[in-house]
């Protein structure tokens, strides 16, 4: 940039004065522009007026008059090129800091989901702690005192407990960006435990629940607990979805299925208050709720979860009245 003030200057004072080579400084502006702060620019640009009125001075040669006018536009023109680079520059820095503001949002927002995330995950192991503790201290107050269920009921606890530091670490893992826990896992085993885990709310609220699963069912390579939240977030949604339905009909069938061997699917269904079929697919949206103290959080975490493992999930209306939760996990036949 020096050079280019240097060559410029030598250039407009051995010209004639009818020659407006000082114009050339704009040039040197522009490039001061682009790497140097405005305070910076203004003394670039300053000295370039300065320069061109020192080669005005030192020239010898040409009409004077001309000189004059040429010295005026060269001014001119570095003075009005040195306004719209530094309006420009600071245009610039406006959109730079709009982008970091965006950023900021974006992470508190992140911040928002994974803290109710975390809330809701974790509400549902510590209302089943204290469900089984008072079921406990119930059957330790009876006459004589049924020291087998209350065995059940502190067995439940511990079970509930331990799932409730196992959703703490899967969390901090997706925080710190470690790979889930996959394995392959046999489906019908997930479903089991899932189910024994929501025994104690599954009875409390009288409702029946059946299985039914494919012969020669593939292995799923999923993380365990996380398909068990999936689950556990589906079956407690149709329990609720069935409180005002008479108690002999509330039911949960969980169904699963492999049509190539690829893919195993769960289907979960119940007969409660239903989904209308437009409204299916936005369930899975984050913060959407049909429920007055709902967060809205379960069914997209859910989502991510089986998104992450290659599958997809889905809902609808249940032929007969109901609603039907589908998802698949990626699966491996034994010996293949």
């Amino acid at each position: 940039m020096l050079g280019l003030m240097v060559v410029v200057f030598i250039a407009d004072t051995i010209t004639d004065l009818e020659i407006a080579v000082a114009v050339f400084y704009v040039a040197v502006v522009l490039i001061a522009a682009g790497f140097l702060r405005a305070r910076s620019v203004l003394v670039v640009a300053a000295s370039c007026v300065v320069l061109t009125l020192a080669s005005f001075m030192f020239t010898r040669s040409g009409a004077y008059e001309a000189g004059v006018i040429n010295c005026a536009l060269s001014i001119g023109a570095i003075v009005g090129t040195t306004y719209l680079a530094l309006t420009k520059s600071s245009a610039i820095l406006a959109e730079h800091e709009a982008r970091a503001q965006l950023v900021r949002l974006a992470r508190v927002n992140s911040l928002g989901e994974l803290t109710a995330s975390i809330a809701h995950e974790i509400n549902q192991p510590l209302t089943g702690v204290i469900n089984s503790g008072n079921a406990g201290l119930r059957w330790l107050a009876a006459e004589p005192p049924n020291l087998s269920k209350a065995r059940q009921a502190l067995e439940r606890i511990i079970g509930d407990a331990n799932r409730a530091s196992s959703v703490v670490e899967r969390v901090r893992s997706l925080a710190k960006r470690v790979e889930p826990k996959a394995e392959w896992l046999n489906a019908a085993a997930i479903v089991n435990e899932t189910i024994a885990l929501s025994r104690g709310e599954l009875d409390q609220n009288h409702i029946v629940i059946r299985t039914h699963v494919a012969k020669d069912l593939p292995l799923v390579f999923a993380d365990g607990i996380q398909i068990q939240q999936v689950l556990l977030n589906i079956i407690l949604n149709a329990m609720e979805a069935m409180a005002k339905t008479p108690p002999e009909r509330r039911e949960i069938t969980i169904e699963l299925s492999s049509n190539d061997g690829r893919f195993v699917e769960f289907s979960i269904a119940d007969n409660g208050c239903g989904i209308a079929l437009d409204e299916a697919e936005g369930v899975f949206d984050a913060f959407h709720s049909t429920k007055s103290d709902g967060m809205g959080i379960g069914l997209a975490v859910s989502r991510s979860i089986v998104e992450a493992h290659g599958g997809r999930i889905w809902a609808g209306p249940r032929s007969g009245g109901g609603a039907e939760f589908h998802f698949t996990l990626r699966g491996h036949k034994l010996g293949v």
